[in-house]
């Protein structure tokens, strides 16, 4: 079954059950021609939450998949590969956060969304790479613990002047093994590229960035940009994107190994299983959802 037939039958499968697709932006590009909402994990919760779905078909990874239950508690959540995981939200687990806050007493912590359920409940406050800092700054503390990824903690602890970041020591291993080597290499073959870089790498990469953000920010930031030349400083599915929708501007991956692999486990034909075999459906535990889904509204109402 080629492509346009497995689309085909996914839309009509959508149709009949009621259901949406929400697409990642790390994901195959081909997820999109499939998909009602693509962007970041939060946002496709957020957007699915709002629907009248009776279904969410969510081509990410494991705990994006439990972020859009928690949000959608009363809406069957599936994900179509359970092999779909995330090495950052694995580096931590319940207990190791409690130890972690046992370490550190009487602070703050401030979960960063790519983690798991139970995380988000043990949490406070969570907070997504785009408002990482204005969340750190809404807590008016001295000290915060920021989990699971140290390298985010550390950059929004470099934008602020008089709060203590105390990371726990997590990591996305796509974005932590960007150098400044690959950076100082691209930018000698391509000297008029602006150098877009994720919060997720380390900081002397993000020293050398034009600009810090967020997938979709960096998505939007090209957008509006005159210039036509950039090296992409995350994963691959972002220059695919790009590439899609500006073919007007050059985009060049920071190197070849930039690719999540586990992002990529899911194609059309698992979409189509999925929506033919409701599977896989994700459950998150009652009491676990509603500590979690505290810590999104609070991130939430900052801005309200």
């Amino acid at each position: 079954m080629d492509n346009k037939e497995l689309i085909e039958k996914i839309k009509k499968l959508k149709k009949e059950k009621n259901a949406i697709v929400l697409a990642h932006t790390y994901q195959n590009v081909e997820i999109d021609e499939v998909a009602d909402f693509s962007g970041d994990s939060l946002y496709l919760s957020q957007q699915a939450a709002k629907t009248d779905a009776d279904v969410i078909v969510f081509a990410g990874v494991y705990f994006m998949a439990e972020t859009a239950k928690i949000l959608s508690p009363q809406k069957t959540v599936l994900l179509p590969n359970l092999n779909a995981g995330c090495a950052m939200a694995d580096k931590i687990n319940l207990l190791q956060l409690r130890k972690f806050k046992d370490e550190n007493p009487n602070i703050p912590v401030v979960c960063y969304v790519n983690s798991t359920a139970e995380v988000k409940s043990e949490s406070d406050i969570c907070c997504t790479s785009a408002n990482a800092i204005n969340v750190v700054k809404s807590l008016n503390a001295k000290e915060v613990l920021f989990v699971p990824d140290q390298h985010l903690g550390s950059y929004v602890e470099s934008q602020l002047n008089d709060v203590k970041v105390i990371t726990y020591p997590g990591f996305c291993p796509i974005h932590h093994s960007i150098t400044t080597d690959d950076v100082i290499s691209q930018k000698s073959l391509y000297p008029n590229a602006k150098v877009m870089v994720h919060p997720e790498c380390q900081k002397d990469v993000t020293q050398m960035a034009d600009f810090v953000g967020s997938t979709t920010a960096i998505i939007k930031a090209v957008k509006e940009s005159n210039d036509k030349e950039f090296i992409i400083v995350t994963e691959k599915g972002v220059v695919q994107r790009l590439e899609r929708d500006c073919p007007d501007k050059k985009f060049v991956l920071i190197n070849e190994k930039a690719i999540c692999e586990t992002m990529k486990l899911i194609h059309l034909e698992d979409i189509l299983n999925t929506l033919q075999n409701n599977e896989f459906e994700i459950k998150v535990d009652e009491g676990i959802a509603k500590k979690a889904a505290n810590a999104i509204e609070r991130m939430v109402n900052i801005n309200a």
